[in-house]
Order: C-alpha cells, then sequence, then structure tokens
C-alpha cells in the first residue's frame, strides 16, 4: 500500500477465514470491543492449505456475499483482499492504525505454521494477535490418551470428549459494530472478480435448488431438521430416498453454523422418547470431530496411508473404469444414483457415499485417493479431514477402518436401503420404470419387464461394469498380498 499513515488509532482487523457467521464467532466478538472493527477476507495466494474445490467455491461465493450483507448491516463492510496474508494483514494494520487482529483458528496442520508464524510478527511489532477456538468441540492437538497419544480409535475418543462438549455456550451475534467509512476504499477487488462461480458452462443449478448457503440459510435447516427430522433420525438417516439427515454438513465445513450452536439447539428440544436419536445424532458429529483430531495429527492423511501396509496394495490404475465411476455409469443402480446425485447437488448420502466409496476402492479396486479427489472437488461439504478420513476408513488403510475384506454388496445395499427404488428412480430417471424387483439388479429381469421399462441394457443404461462375485474374490486375493505386512 503506497500510503501507511494510520487512519485510525483504536481499530482491530478480524481476519475471517473459516467462519462466515456472526453468531458464536469469538474473533468477531472480540473486535466488537474495539472503538472500529474492520473485517477482512483474504484470497490467499501461495497458501500450503488445500485449494478449494469447485463445488465448495461455487457455496463459498454465495456465503462471502450473505456474510458482506450481514457485516455491512451491522456496520462494519467486509473487506476482500487477495494475496499472502502474512503481508497483507500487516499492511493492512498499519493503513488503518490497528491495534489487534483476531482470528478463529483452523486445525488444518498446512495452515497452524503459517498462523503462528504471523501472529509473533504482529505481536512483536506491538499488535495484540489472539487466536480463538470455535470450528470444533476440542482442541485436537492438546487432547490426548493416558499414553500421551493421539487417539485412533473413535469410541473411546468419543467417551473422552463427549462429557465436555457442553461447557462452552455459543456466543450471541453483536448487535452492532462500528466500521471505518473508508474501508471500503481499501477493498481492491470485488467479490465477482474472483470468478468463484462457474460460467461457461454454468453446472450449479442442480446446488443452486438444493442449498441455501450462508448463516441464515445453516439456522433455518437445523430448526427444520430438529422440528421435522430429528424424531426417528437413528433408524431413518440410512434410507437415501428420504428426507432425514440434517443436510448441516456444508454449512458446518463453510463455518456458518459451529457445533457448540448444534449441540445447544438439539439439547433444548425432543423428549425422552427421542433420545436415541439425539444420541446418535450427536455421535456424528463427533465423528466428524474425530476426523479432525487425526488430520490435526497427522498431516499427510489426505495423501498417505494411515495403515502403512497399504501402501504395498496392489491398487489398479484404469482411466475407463474411474470414468464410468465419476459419471454414475457403472451399472449398478445404488452406486449410479449417488454418484449422479453428488454432480448434480453436490452432496451425496452418506450410507450411499460409503456404497460407492467401497465399489470404487474394491469393486474396480482404485486407489481411494482417486475417490477422495473426486470427492473434494464435487462435494459442497468436502473438508480436508472428514473427506480423507471417511475415505481411508471405507478403504481399511485408515485409522479404526473398516476392515477392507468388507466388501458391500450394491444390489444388497440398494434392496436394504432403496426397498422400492424411489432413490434410483430420481436420480436414475431411466430406470424409472423399471419395478421394484429389479430396480437394483436390471440386468436379472426378464426382456418383456425390460421392455415395458423402456429398458435397454448397453443403450438406455449399462450392463454392470464388473461382476459383484468375482470384483469381490479379486479384492480380498489382493488382501491377502498385504496381510501380513507388519
Amino acid at each position: 500500500m503506497e500510503n501507511d499513515t494510520p487512519i485510525f488509532r483504536d481499530a482491530a482487523i478480524v481476519w475471517i477465514r473459516n467462519d462466515m457467521r456472526i453468531g458464536d464467532n469469538a474473533a468477531l466478538t472480540a473486535a466488537s470491543r474495539h472503538t472500529a472493527v474492520v473485517p477482512a477476507f483474504i484470497r490467499e495466494s501461495g497458501s500450503p492449505a488445500r485449494p478449494l474445490g469447485a463445488a465448495r467455491n461455487w457455496w463459498l461465493h454465495h456465503s462471502l456475499s450473505r456474510l458482506s450483507e450481514k457485516l455491512e448491516g451491522l456496520g462494519a463492510p467486509l473487506v476482500l483482499m487477495s494475496g499472502d496474508p502474512s503481508v497483507i494483514i500487516p499492511g493492512l494494520a498499519r493503513k488503518i492504525g490497528a491495534s489487534a487482529v483476531y482470528w478463529n483458528r483452523r486445525y488444518d496442520p498446512s495452515c497452524q505454521t503459517t498462523d503462528a508464524a504471523l501472529k509473533t510478527r504482529l505481536q512483536d511489532n506491538g499488535i495484540t494477535a489472539e487466536s480463538f477456538p470455535g470450528q470444533l468441540l476440542h482442541e485436537p492437538t492438546r487432547l490426548r490418551t493416558g499414553a500421551g497419544t493421539h487417539y485412533k480409535v473413535y469410541s473411546p475418543f468419543w467417551r473422552a470428549i463427549e462429557p465436555g462438549i457442553e461447557t462452552r455456550p455459543p456466543l450471541p451475534a453483536p448487535q452492532s459494530l462500528k466500521g471505518l467509512a473508508s474501508a471500503v476504499e481499501l477493498m481492491s477487488e470485488t467479490l465477482d472478480d474472483w470468478q468463484l462461480r462457474p460460467v461457461d458452462p454454468d453446472w450449479s443449478g442442480g446446488m443452486a435448488g438444493a442449498w441455501t448457503p450462508g448463516e441464515d440459510g445453516a439456522r433455518d435447516r437445523l430448526a427444520d431438521f430438529l422440528e421435522n427430522r430429528m424424531q426417528g433420525y437413528a433408524e431413518r438417516r440410512d434410507i437415501p430416498g428420504v428426507d432425514a439427515t440434517s443436510g448441516l454438513s456444508p454449512h458446518l465445513a463453510n463455518g456458518e453454523i459451529t457445533p457448540s450452536q448444534i449441540i445447544e439447539a438439539l439439547n433444548g428440544t425432543g423428549t425422552d422418547a427421542a433420545t436415541t436419536d439425539r444420541s446418535k445424532f450427536r455421535k456424528e458429529i463427533g465423528w466428524r470431530e474425530f476426523a479432525w483430531h487425526l488430520l490435526a495429527n497427522e498431516p499427510h492423511l489426505p495423501e498417505k496411508n494411515h495403515s502403512a501396509k497399504f501402501d504395498a496394495f496392489p491398487w489398479i490404475a484404469d482411466e475407463r473404469v474411474l470414468k464410468a465411476w465419476q459419471k454414475g455409469l457403472t451399472g449398478y443402480p445404488i452406486v449410479d444414483a449417488g454418484m449422479r446425485e453428488l454432480w448434480q447437488t453436490g452432496w451425496m448420502h452418506n450410507r450411499v457415499r460409503m456404497v460407492t466409496a467401497s465399489f470404487l476402492t474394491k469393486h474396480l479396486m482404485t486407489d481411494w485417493r482417486e475417490g477422495e479427489a473426486w470427492f473434494w472437488d464435487t462435494l459442497v461439504d468436502a473438508d480436508p479431514a472428514s473427506n480423507a478420513a471417511s475415505w481411508q476408513w471405507v478403504a481399511g488403510s485408515g485409522a479404526d477402518a473398516s476392515p477392507y475384506f468388507r466388501i458391500f454388496n450394491p444390489v444388497l445395499q440398494g434392496e436394504k436401503f432403496d426397498p422400492e427404488g424411489a432413490y434410483v428412480r430420481e436420480f436414475v430417471p431411466e430406470l424409472a420404470e423399471m419395478p421394484a424387483k429389479y430396480i437394483h439388479k436390471p440386468w436379472q429381469a426378464p426382456q418383456s419387464v425390460l421392455e415395458a421399462a423402456g429398458v435397454r441394457l448397453g443403450q438406455t443404461y449399462p450392463n454392470p461394469i464388473v461382476d459383484h462375485q468375482g470384483a469381490r474374490q479379486r479384492a480380498l486375493a489382493a488382501y491377502q498380498t498385504i496381510k501380513d505386512v507388519a
């Protein structure tokens, strides 16, 4: 910046990162005690953090837009800047004469070193620099087992943190903020300049119809879930053809709502009869915590096997089958429905995520990292912890993982969790007229049934890309080659 003459003396900068909200935002609350507040979001260049995928970028655009509206309504416009935070933040502090910089912690190990260095630099320059918790219910780098290591098994991890998850009530949103009139002049870029949304072609129509990014969208979705879908959650959450899950994962991934806000709301609803549902939902929040605990202590989780013996696993690299899986053209309806739901809406039902991931890693023997990368680019709720930990869990290489020899039968999974084929009919419309008896195995249907449903196998819908039994035996044989590796 060409002019470093301070324009204010008691301004505080709030460095917005993965916290697109004003409620339960400790950094914003701390800054609100100053005479003036400058919230800033930086599109980081040269960051060691993994670049967001296309779906998350779409969400980020809308989330930033709504956060900007909220902050402007409170009196403190959001400043958008691009570059290296280690340069931009100190420069902005000099420009406005900021006495403090606040941010909420992020737990991706690739960012922690950067954040720590910036904090030291600011403090050395006489500027208060303080970070706060908020994204998680626990501090993953501080929690340790009795042996002094981090947790690698979910159940004891959950037992360790569950008793304390209500100890920090969420903070209220500030009612007003005093911004700097000149702050807008510091905004060198506009949101549209960043081109976060797809244009040619614009493939985001399905996502726009399915989601409302932003803090208000998160709040409304939580309220709707607790009122209309919480009852029976423990049983119905595995049925992809019904709207029975919370749908909060993208709001959590983008920091539009915090686990503490969810826990508080959860505790204020239901009766004793709903205890099982609430307990199950709390454990799902706990799995997210566990994934972040793993990533914070195992920085290479997204690209390196947790179990070293899988380094020798004989994965098969076959671009043809990978593309068929990505496009939802495997010939297994429940798998194809899941992959098409993902492409259309940026999200996939959790039960089907397990089925599609198992199919890729075991039926097709494709390296789990290929699937993780595809989900990273296409999921609106992709985060570096849950995405990597879940893929490794299904593949058998992860912490507390499902055994590799647990191979989902996609036909039985479809018949069990989508018995009438409602989910398949929605996302694989070429099978919509198939009777329930055959909708998960159309290759077994008599020709008359196929003709009546307008299905021509190999033309309107593919034959199975692999035979289930043959693929299962191949996967088990491959596992035997590493079974006894230390």
